[in-house]
């Protein structure tokens, strides 16, 4: 009974396969095989399910289906050649060349068995010739950046390709497997900075995702090695041996979420070891003197995310543990570090705060009391060990300490800060002749001042000395404590007081309408006041200038955090934004520090006040010079900024003084158009492109005319499918000049610098041969030369266009603009049009007059 359901269900599972029902096919087959004993049946439905599986690409089902039958029968053919297809399709081509081979033996005079062997042959063959050629190729690149005299231009070049091998697991595997650790071992001993960083960027691609590759690499180049190339000052090299531990630390955690299987898993059983040692040794660096300020950041870097627990309900914290009991003394070490002091460690502005991070995170990591306690011993030890009346130098270091730790874990800080002698300590420093002494005790006071009792015992011991330190002190910093010390509100009142005389703040729009109504109605109606008018907002602004009010600004945004509240900053960027406004008083406050002040202001705070700041970058960065505005590296920081501007949410002088601002920086460097690039400001670029305001479309296109130059830009251009380069003819045919004057200088330059773009331009639109007759006869000299120029590139770029030129009128265009008086303005646009003239007689289409 079962058996002859079987054979009514395979039935059943034909017909479904008949009409491409392959599910309910598949179905039919598997309740079939559930009835069935008869081998011969079996083999059949296990061929015929296969072949479901085949249609709904399900290879690996396929291939085991298909191996099933094949154990019933080995000269099963159709089982043979459906598995050939599954495996052919799963990649493992030498084994779908077996089973197809199998096939032509079975049935020699089957052409598609043939076919089939003939084309896995030749992808077999292929692999291996391009498996051959990657080992040559791993080689060749070695060879090159072994060879000391080798050419500069290709050992940069194998230096590029062999990064980019190492990123690609399969590339890594034959790096590896061709001796290359040892090789980059080699370039890692040459101590070329280029060279070296090639190295360590190579590793870490080797490293990720891979546990075998990366315990074997973590002991070849030995982390002593590893830690003394991140202890150097260069910020790219340290940065880069960063990654290349964190990869490893990833690939020894299983943080890279990668499933590690077989001969990989039995490799590496057990990677804590490893572990630990990688955090001894980061802990190690903390304390040393060898170790750069940067190499220090990126240690700590490493601390804080790999040490805590990630998910608090995750039990085990014993990293945290086994760090706090080795190296929570190294940490208050960093913590406690004075800039001024002969001892000081090499540091940046981030490291301390780096440090005080990871205490908190540790500090958080602990799971019950008994460990906080502990935490809170060595700290009270190491800071009481510190306190010697003979030693000034120690006792600004503890107090230091006690400053970093209430950055971090508040309620430690506090703590602390009953400890005997602390407050005391801190007031007394104050009146120490040492401004760094005073500069430390006066932070400390201010991180100190936020619990009642601490701010109680401040105003009864040490108000007399802070307003004796702001008298006589030159430094602004401590100047800027010593009030906040007082009071921490006086950076925001003065902020008000400022943003009130400068009409800053935002105007609510009124409507005539409700106006009225409020009138008839008999409702108050506020009336402006008659100092508020724009005369005397701008005599206010001028007299603010000339007090120097820049300076006290500047001043102000250089203010810690503690102090500088966000909405302080926002306050800041509002009056910014209102001195700006005057383009002759922007001069000033470029010449005084505030272009480099506003860029803060502009990547931290409020939304409101990041927008505010960013406006008054744009307006700077629109009229002046950057090198003189933002000089050296901040330039690169005023591009996000401004390119967060170019959001439709913001206002249209906001877009285009935005668009200005971006249009100047491109205009310097390609760097700075290649950072523009990276911001991904291109999209919004071209949209504004599209505008209907004139000014918008003006300003966008005259900002991708400088773009274009960059070679990233070109090939969005030369990418198929898109109307980019149509845009830009047709912006050639506007009526505004300046639209018109932008678009040919782009198309200038992109049918300079790519022939493809030369033709593609006579088919984006028919009108394109008019346009640039318009261009070439154009009363403005700047766009009839770039019409000349765009002339020149076309015949330049092929026979059969310039024909197609020569036969038009543009020839008499070129002969009559050839033939024009010399003339010193006219000088440009007369030899560009003789050049073109000369190209069509090289080509024989004209000849010369006598």
């Amino acid at each position: 009974m079962a058996e002859a359901e079987a054979v009514q269900l395979k039935e059943e599972g034909n017909q479904h396969f008949q009409v491409q029902d392959y599910k309910a096919a598949e179905n039919s087959y598997s309740q079939a095989l559930k009835l069935t004993k008869d081998k011969a049946l079996l083999a059949t439905l296990y061929r015929n399910r296969a072949a479901c599986a085949l249609k709904m690409e399900s290879y690996i089902q396929a291939a085991s289906d298909a191996s099933r039958a094949i154990d019933i029968n080995s000269s099963d053919v159709k089982a043979l050649y459906r598995r050939c297809q599954a495996l052919e399709h799963l990649g493992k081509l030498d084994q779908a060349f077996k089973d197809v081979q199998r096939c032509a033996t079975l049935e020699p005079r089957n052409q598609n068995f043939q076919e089939t062997l003939r084309r896995l042959n030749t992808s077999i063959q292929e692999t291996l010739r391009v498996q051959f050629s990657t080992d040559l190729r791993v080689q060749k690149m070695f060879e090159i950046l072994l060879d000391e005299n080798s050419e500069a231009e290709k050992q940069e070049k194998a230096t590029n390709n062999l990064i980019v091998l190492g990123r690609e697991d399969a590339g890594a595997e034959k790096i590896f497997q061709n001796n290359g650790v040892a090789l980059l071992l080699q370039l890692l001993d040459t101590q070329r900075p280029e060279l070296v960083l090639a190295a360590v960027r190579t590793l870490s691609g080797m490293c990720t995702g891979h546990r075998s590759r990366a315990t074997v690499i973590l002991h070849a180049v030995r982390l002593d090695r590893i830690c003394s190339l991140m202890a150097v000052e260069n910020e790219e090299m340290s940065l880069a041996v960063c990654n290349l531990l964190q990869s490893i630390i990833d690939s020894l955690s299983g943080e890279d979420k990668r499933q590690h299987r077989g001969k990989e898993e039995a490799l590496v059983l057990d990677s804590k070891k490893d572990l630990k040692l990688i955090t001894s040794h980061l802990l190690d660096m903390l304390a040393s003197k060898k170790v750069s300020g940067q190499g220090r950041d990126q240690a700590l870097n490493l601390l804080n995310k790999n040490i805590p627990r990630k998910d608090l309900a995750i039990r085990d914290n014993s990293r945290t543990i086994f760090v706090v009991d080795n190296g929570l003394r190294k940490i208050l070490k960093v913590v406690g570090q004075v800039p001024d002091l002969p001892s000081c460690l090499p540091l940046t502005d981030n490291t301390r705060m780096l440090a005080s991070v990871l205490i908190n995170k540790l500090y958080d990591d602990l799971r019950c009391d008994p460990e906080r306690d502990h935490f809170r011993k060595i700290c009270e030890e190491y800071i009481t060990g510190k306190f010697d009346p003979q030693d000034m130098d120690k006792n600004v270091s503890a107090i230091q300490t006690v400053s970093g730790i209430l950055q971090g874990p508040f309620d430690l800080g506090n703590q602390l800060l009953g400890l005997k002698g602390v407050m005391e300590m801190m007031v007394a420093l104050c009146g120490s002749e040492r401004e760094q002494d005073q500069l430390v005790a006066v932070e400390a006071l201010i991180h100190a001042s936020t619990k009642l009792s601490r701010a109680s015992f401040i105003i009864t011991n040490g108000v007399s000395l802070l307003k004796e330190i702001y008298k006589t002190t030159k430094d602004e910093k401590i100047k800027i404590r010593t009030l906040v010390s007082s009071d921490k509100t006086i950076l925001y009142s003065v902020a008000t007081i400022l943003v009130n005389c400068t009409n800053s703040y935002d105007v609510k729009e009124v409507i005539p309408e409700l106006v009225q109504l409020a009138r008839f109605s008999k409702q108050h109606v506020p009336e402006e006041h008659p100092k508020d008018k724009k005369d005397f907002i701008d005599m206010r602004v001028k007299r603010l200038l000339k007090a120097g009010v820049i300076s006290a600004l500047t001043c102000m945004v250089k203010a810690d955090s503690a102090i500088l509240t966000n909405q302080t900053k926002e306050l800041l960027a509002r009056v910014f934004l209102a001195l700006c406004d005057n383009p002759k008083d922007r001069g000033i406050i470029v010449a005084q520090g505030g272009g480099k002040a506003l860029i803060p202001l502009a990547l931290e705070g409020t939304d409101v006040g990041k927008v505010k700041a960013a406006h008054a970058l744009a307006k700077i960065a629109a009229i002046s010079n950057p090198d003189i505005a933002f000089p050296g590296e901040r330039v690169y920081e005023v591009v996000r900024p401004l390119v967060r501007l170019l959001d439709t949410e913001r206002d249209g002088l906001q877009n285009y003084e935005a668009l200005l601002g971006l249009t100047n920086l491109s205009a310097r460097s390609d760097k700075l158009r290649q950072k523009i690039v990276k911001e991904k400001a291109l999209p919004d670029i071209e949209n504004y492109m599209f505008e209907n305001h004139d000014q918008l479309r003006q300003a966008a296109t005259e900002c991708m005319c400088n773009m274009v130059a960059n070679k990233e830009v070109q090939e969005r251009f030369l990418a198929d499918g898109n109307d980019r380069l149509k845009l830009v003819v047709l912006l050639c045919g506007e009526d505004d000049d300046k639209v018109q004057n932008a678009a040919a200088g782009a198309l200038a330059m992109l049918t300079a610098a790519h022939k493809k773009l030369c033709f593609r331009m006579t088919q984006v639109t028919t009108q394109w041969l008019e346009i640039l007759q318009r261009l070439c006869l154009h009363d403005q000299l700047s766009i009839q030369h770039r019409g000349l120029v765009i002339t020149y590139n076309l015949l330049s770029a092929d026979p059969e266009l310039a024909k197609k030129l020569v036969e038009s009128e543009l020839l008499e265009i070129l002969t009559v603009v050839g033939k024009m008086e010399p003339e010193k303005k006219k000088e440009a646009v007369i030899q560009t049009a003789r050049e073109c003239l000369i190209k069509c007689m090289d080509y024989g289409f004209i000849k010369p007059v006598s």
